[in-house]
């Protein structure tokens, strides 16, 4: 029994040392911070101050010691930026948060701000970046591209922009139709269906100039890519009853149709991405909140200088 004692015993000292390497070598405020921190997993307190090299009346002092002015302020910070990754879902990066952490009168730099997060192990909803090959492009293609990806517009309404993209459920596919106005990046329009018909780009299209009353006049342009739905004539007569202009991506480019595509891809980071949807009714509720409740009047866009889109709606109003 005694010889299983003194086995047990080693071996709670080499796990302790394990812990941080060179942990003798440091300072005895470490060591007790370190002992204070793990003091339940190892046995008596004598036994864990001499492996460690301080005296139970070290630790004990240091114990009772009052918290620096610099370690109230940081455990105050992570506090902070705990709260506010939580309020906004694990979406919001260091630099989002150190913005939202600015307007409430905090003042930190960023590279604080992802210190922080690192520390607390605290990471945004992210996705893994792929790289795909664009296809050629073929000569005498009779279809214009007036935005050349130079989405930079200076008031509302004179460039929109559209894609589909598509939700899986436990019935099937939902697919999401979307029309953005490239100013603000608003979500001005958009449609959802069982099926990917030109029907959902057109109501997500009716939906936009309901909202947004563009002038009829051809200054405004509808960017969108080659898809069936977009070159349809439903879509095509839709388009000039409202006098829209239409541009189009090259094919198999969806580097042309960028903005689009980075709101699809923010949108299944931090909506899509981990969930699990029963029916398309529970996707369809769960993307209409995050669109109309918390993309368009809350989320901060870095392409705005951070504001929300219905903020800078306001301030031009």
């Amino acid at each position: 029994m005694k010889l299983r004692k003194k086995v047990e015993e080693l071996e709670r000292e080499n796990e302790m040392l394990k812990k941080i390497p060179g942990l003798l070598e440091s300072r005895p405020c470490v060591r007790c911070e370190f002992l204070k921190a793990h003091r339940g997993e190892f046995g008596p307190i004598r036994k864990a101050c001499e492996i460690l090299g301080v005296s139970k009346s070290e630790y004990y002092d240091y114990l009772k010691r009052r918290k620096s002015n610099a370690q109230i302020e940081r455990e105050a910070l992570e506090g902070f930026v705990v709260e506010k990754f939580e309020l906004h879902k694990g979406r919001y990066g260091y630099r989002r948060i150190n913005r939202e952490l600015r307007r409430d009168g905090i003042a930190v730099s960023e590279k604080r701000v992802l210190s922080v997060m690192r520390k607390l192990g605290l990471k945004a909803k992210g996705a893994t970046r792929r790289h795909r090959r664009a296809k050629a492009v073929e000569m005498g293609d009779p279809r214009v591209n007036l935005v050349n990806r130079m989405f930079g517009v200076d008031a509302r309404n004179r460039l929109w922009v559209g894609d589909i993209t598509y939700i899986g459920t436990s019935e099937g596919w939902l697919y999401l139709a979307a029309v953005i106005d490239a100013w603000h990046r608003k979500v001005v329009g958009w449609s959802m269906s069982e099926r990917i018909t030109e029907k959902l780009v057109v109501d997500a299209l009716e939906q936009a100039v309901g909202r947004e009353d563009p002038p009829a006049d051809f200054s405004l342009v509808f960017h969108d890519d080659q898809g069936v739905q977009y070159t349809s004539r439903a879509f095509q007569r839709c388009l000039e009853s409202h006098g829209i202009a239409q541009s189009m991506s090259r094919p198999g480019n969806p580097w042309d149709n960028a903005l689009a595509e980075s709101f699809f891809k923010t949108l299944k980071r931090e909506l899509v991405k981990g969930r699990e949807y029963k029916t398309r009714d529970e996707a369809r509720q769960d993307i209409f909140k995050y669109i109309e409740l918390y993309y368009n009047r809350q989320r901060m866009h870095s392409a705005i200088g951070y504001n929300a889109p219905c903020d800078l709606e306001r301030e031009a109003a």
